[in-house]
């Protein structure tokens, strides 16, 4: 073992080297002055305070839209079948018509089954049929529009640069969103409550808004209020959906705020044919059920682009481009429960986690430094490594600290010397058994290793479960845990081993200090 190569040591110390200079910025008072790729440690919403709300997603609202798609899909069916049919009517979770003729209720059953996946026709007694989507369908449709919105949500926050945002799902309709540094969420309420659905719909221009309201409305046009306090009635099927949008961006036009739009290929052909062949009539552009704009269409626009004008200012029109950058939420969001964490109750976490953790330190530094003198004190060198390691390695992979990591940290500072106590006691028994100096040391390393490796092993383990099966805190307590585990096994082998070389060949002792 005191026979260690030159390469072997310089990668020794090149590691312990960049565990350092990643460490740095962790004790830099002026951190804003440091490059993107040389931050400190994240701090969790425990440690440097900021916002939690939770969530909850409205899922009887997408049923009740998809169940309504699938009522319209239904009377065209019929319509263009021809099946007579009375009292078509939309419920909460399902759409039941009736029909007399035998022939024609089998006959519609098998068109509705083919509306979307996992139809399930039911027939009643009175001989109505019931269309509706079968359990294991809906909760599919569910878990889908639930993964959507943490998706969505995450794009949202981080167009707000918001660092390390924690979005998680919990149980089965609701979002836990922790904000960390943000001590007023008030826009970003107003953000997430914003579905930001928007469709182009033509304005039909053969009905008005009184002979909505007097019942006189034809079956493919409804009835939408526009954002000035005007009412439109519009086609229910939109020309393009927000769904084929690419890109918006704030901007001006004529001096006025406005919001440029582009199209994917798909929703530019289309949006490109609605203008050629509309041209004179007007186009309304709705998000979340309300008229923005009704432009009139002066010509065809084929270029897949286009400028969504109104009453915006800066403000209102970079808000717009960032909903529909980020994406519609497929269902509304409602906030259930918001927390704020102050920064002055994060520092006290912080400042007890740092007592605590020199508390620590000192006591296991006395310790080892009581029991096994020099080499103790080699030890305690590599336990402070080890720290430097640790944040380095957290800095490096960009991780965020809580106040269960502070835990991890500390647990491992008591692990730290495991291994070397390991070593130590091998060296004794070994001088014990009548070996020289250099071959007990030797031996000390190489005979512990299995030990170490099965020790540490099992510990590792257990982290990667709890990182695994565990939320939140628990991540954090695992992740650093790990991290310790890992930068320990190299302080208290390869460090210490380089420095009792170091020691060995310098003054060649006849006798081990422990």
């Amino acid at each position: 073992m005191y026979k260690l190569s030159r390469s072997r040591v310089m990668i020794i110390v090149a590691i312990c080297a960049l565990g350092i200079f990643f460490a740095i910025p962790n004790i830099v008072s002026n951190k804003d002055a440091l490059p993107s790729w040389w931050q400190p440690v994240n701090l969790g919403l425990d440690l440097q305070g900021g916002s939690n709300l939770l969530l909850e997603v409205k899922l009887d609202e997408v049923i009740k839209e998809r169940m309504s798609s699938i009522e319209d899909s239904a009377r065209q069916l019929l319509r263009e079948n021809r099946i007579r049919y009375k009292n078509l009517s939309l419920g909460e979770a399902s759409v039941k018509v009736k029909i007399e003729n035998i022939t024609s209720r089998n006959k519609a059953a098998s068109l509705f089954r083919g509306i979307d996946t996992g139809i399930e026709v039911v027939e009643d007694l009175d001989g109505s049929l019931e269309i509706k989507y079968s359990d294991v369908e809906l909760a599919k449709l569910k878990m889908r529009v639930v993964d959507q919105s943490i998706e969505i949500v995450r794009r949202r926050i981080d167009e707000l640069g918001t660092k390390e945002p924690v979005i998680q799902s919990q149980g089965a309709d609701r979002i836990v969103v922790q904000l960390p540094g943000l001590q007023n969420p008030e826009y970003v309420k107003t953000l997430l409550g914003k579905t930001a659905k928007m469709a182009f719909h033509l304005v039909d221009s053969r009905s008005t808004a009184a002979d909505a309201r007097r019942g006189k409305l034809s079956a493919t046009s409804r009835l939408v209020q526009g954002s000035m306090g005007e009412t439109y009635v519009i086609s229910r099927k939109p020309v393009v959906s927000g769904e084929n949008l690419v890109d918006a961006q704030p901007s001006f036009q004529e001096g006025q705020a406005v919001v440029s739009f582009k199209f994917n290929s798909l929703g530019g052909k289309k949006f490109g044919e609605a203008t050629r062949d509309n041209i004179g009539e007007r186009l309304a552009i709705v998000l979340d059920n309300e008229v923005i704009s009704a432009p009139t269409i002066q010509s065809a626009i084929m270029g897949g682009s286009g400028v969504i004008t109104g009453n915006f200012t800066v403000k209102s029109a970079n808000d717009l481009a960032l909903l529909l950058r980020s994406g519609a939420l497929p269902a509304p969001l409602e906030v259930l429960e918001e927390r704020t964490v102050g920064a002055g109750l994060g520092a006290d976490s912080i400042r007890q986690g740092v007592v605590a953790s020199i508390i620590g330190l000192i006591a296991v530094v006395l310790f080892i430094v009581a029991a096994y003198g020099l080499f103790g004190v080699f030890t305690a060198v590599t336990v402070f490594m080890n720290l430097f390691l640790m944040l380095g390695v957290l800095s490096f992979m960009g991780a965020t600290l809580t106040l269960p990591g502070i835990a991890g940290v500390i647990l491992t500072i008591g692990m730290a010397v495991d291994a070397n106590v390991l070593i130590f006691e091998r060296m004794r028994e070994e001088v014990k058994n009548g070996r020289s100096t250099r071959d007990a040391a030797d031996a000390g390393f190489t005979e512990a290793w299995t030990t170490i490796v099965d020790s540490n092993l099992t510990t590792l383990v257990a982290a990667f479960v709890l990182f695994y099966f565990g939320t939140g805190p628990v991540r954090g307590f695992a992740v650093t845990l790990a991290v310790g585990i890992a930068t320990s096994m190299f302080t208290s082998v390869t460090v210490t081993r380089l420095i009792i070389t170091a020691w060995l060949n310098k003054y060649k002792p006849t006798k081990l200090p422990i």
